[in-house]
């Protein structure tokens, strides 16, 4: 990650928040938690614990996807959450926008990834050692040689999205990593996290929690 980190100064946007579970709207640019060095310190879970002092962390969005973050607020909630992204009882859906025109209107992509060790953070496809990565996807509407989609990852590896968009010839606009050409000319990574559903650590009832898609 280069120096040139300058994250955005918006206020925290808070989604919703009780006695157990506070959800908030993560800005694009800005880390999920500290990088390494002084420089990395200013992220999401420093600004949430400034506001929140006994915030925890459950999962991590992408330093430049935006959208429905949730943090545990008691230790046994945040329990309680890790046990369900694990084991894949929550549901995400992601808004994109594609390079290129996605001619079938749903499919699913089965590639499975692992960190390429010599680009770090990079990853990619490996059917050897890759771990099994899973995402659906729907056509919303095309654009101007892009695509507007919703993805639903069913598998949580990292930049799992991302990898996945682009190997099927359609990488995320504007994603530093892994667009090249056209397909950079974007002022942000078009990918952001619009809703995720979760059992609250409480009771068990499922809710659903959405941000709306900045672009």
């Amino acid at each position: 990650m280069s120096s040139d980190y300058s994250p955005p100064q918006d206020p925290l946007e808070i989604i919703h928040s009780d006695h157990q579970i506070l959800l908030v709207n993560k800005p694009a640019g800005l880390l999920s938690v500290p990088g390494k060095g002084e420089h990395l310190a200013d992220c999401l879970i420093t600004r949430v614990q400034a506001a929140f002092p006994e915030a925890l962390l459950v999962h991590r969005l992408d330093r430049d996807t935006s959208g429905v973050m949730i943090f545990a607020l008691t230790p046994s909630a945040q329990r309680h959450l890790g046990l369900q992204f694990e084991k894949r009882h929550t549901k995400k859906v992601y808004v994109a926008r594609v390079f290129g025109r996605v001619d079938e209107r749903t499919g699913t992509i089965d590639l499975p990834l692992i960190v390429d060790w010599p680009n770090r953070p990079l990853q990619h496809v490996n059917f050897e050692t890759g771990k099994q990565a899973i995402t659906d996807w729907r056509v919303v509407k095309y654009g101007e040689n892009e695509t507007r989609v919703r993805l639903f990852p069913l598998t949580g590896r990292s930049h799992q999205l991302r990898v996945h968009m682009k190997e099927i010839g359609h990488p995320i606009l504007g994603d530093p990593f892994y667009a090249t050409g056209e397909a950079l000319n974007a002022p942000r990574l078009m990918l952001h996290a619009e809703s995720l559903r979760i059992r609250h650590p409480d009771g068990g009832k499922g809710l659903t929690f959405s941000a709306k898609c900045p672009f």
